[in-house]
């Protein structure tokens, strides 16, 4: 394996690492990173804006690429490839990251590693963890993506449950909006629930107990906003409600998959969570005992490589360096981009799923 430049504009972090295929350690893989946030920029709406989020990708990553490089003490030649994120996500933030390393890898006559951001996540795990063997089942929890999928080998993946409306990240973003606790919104509604009762407000748990691990999550959110326009709870109150029903939906869900996905007569590894909500420490204590119910090792990545961030994409573009997988130029970038094209459409999904 290699040295890999890897950038990541997806969404509102830009970010940009270099990765040493050969390192045996997590310090060691990652040579030097650095990750710029947009929450400034963005707090006064409420959330991302994609054409702002796209105009500081713009600003920004040219110079922070020079910067990482001179950290690392390297140049671009010494590259062996460059990788950068190429969807899902904001097509305007994307396409800043791919032309960029579009230009350096003509520039500097290296290979281009166009990498789908959710395998990032995915492989963000054996980044972390060098003994994590395929297949494992991997729980994705984003601001955009909620899914569990069996991984099998590198490009190698069956979905077993998506959410049918929201993501997980984005309920967390959306009930901290509804509480006025400002953006980012996941790690306030977290501080918060720490103060408050997780009992004291009645709240759903959406799709608990059926046969398929899909998740919902909107109605959810619905009745955290009943439960705040009641005027009856307090906020830290429906925080930690809220925060306790999507985790139960979550144990739940992720339950019925173990259950379908770890069987005598084909195994899994570990059961592993990535993503940004994967950084929730609640959520990692309750996966936790429900891998130790399983008989599985829980492996979550340190929390610095749970969120957007360009090491998870260096990693991705390393793991395929190796395999031979490179790409042309003219690689496209793409706002949508499933890990498994093949799975079936969930009843009542939206495009999303």
């Amino acid at each position: 394996m290699a040295l890999i430049l890897g950038i990541e504009s997806s969404c509102d972090e830009t970010a940009v690492a270099v990765i040493d295929g050969a390192g045996a350690t997590l310090a060691a893989r990652i040579v030097a990173q650095r990750i710029a946030s947009q929450d400034e920029e963005h707090r006064p709406y409420g959330g991302v804006v994609p054409e702002i989020a796209a105009r500081a990708h713009a600003e920004t990553l040219a110079p922070m690429v020079g910067a990482v490089l001179e950290e690392a003490g390297l140049t671009l030649n010494d590259m062996d490839a460059i990788a950068a994120t190429a969807g899902p996500g904001l097509i305007g933030g994307v396409m800043v990251g791919l032309v960029t390393a579009k230009a350096l890898a003509m520039a500097a006559d290296k290979p281009l590693i166009a990498v789908n951001h959710l395998e990032g996540h995915a492989l963000s795990a054996r980044l972390a963890e060098p003994a994590l063997a395929y297949p494992y089942l991997l729980l994705l929890a984003s601001g955009g993506h909620c899914q569990i999928l069996e991984v099998r080998g590198l490009g190698q993946y069956r979905r077993l449950a998506t959410t049918i409306d929201d993501a997980l990240g984005e309920a967390f973003d959306k009930t901290a909006k509804i509480l006025g606790l400002g953006f980012p919104g996941g790690p306030a509604v977290e501080r918060m629930a720490r103060e408050g009762n997780p009992k004291a407000v009645p709240l759903p748990r959406p799709l608990m107990g059926s046969a398929e691990p899909h998740f919902s999550f909107a109605g959810l959110k619905s009745a955290v906003m009943r439960a705040r326009d009641a005027g009856i709870h307090r906020s830290e109150d429906i925080a930690a409600s809220f925060q306790q029903a999507a985790i139960d939906c979550v144990i739940d869900r992720t339950r019925r998959a173990v259950e379908r996905a770890h069987t005598p007569a084909s195994p899994v590894t570990a059961l592993v969570v990535a993503g940004g909500v994967a950084a929730n420490a609640s959520l990692r204590a309750a996966l936790t005992a429900l891998a130790q119910e399983a008989g599985l090792p829980l492996v979550a990545p340190p929390p610095k490589l749970c969120t957007d961030n360009a090491a998870m994409i260096g990693w991705a573009g390393a793991e395929r360096f190796a395999a031979g997988l490179t790409d042309p130029l003219d690689a496209l970038a793409r706002p949508r981009w499933p890990l498994d094209p093949d799975a079936e459409p969930v009843r009542g999904a939206g495009v999303k799923a």
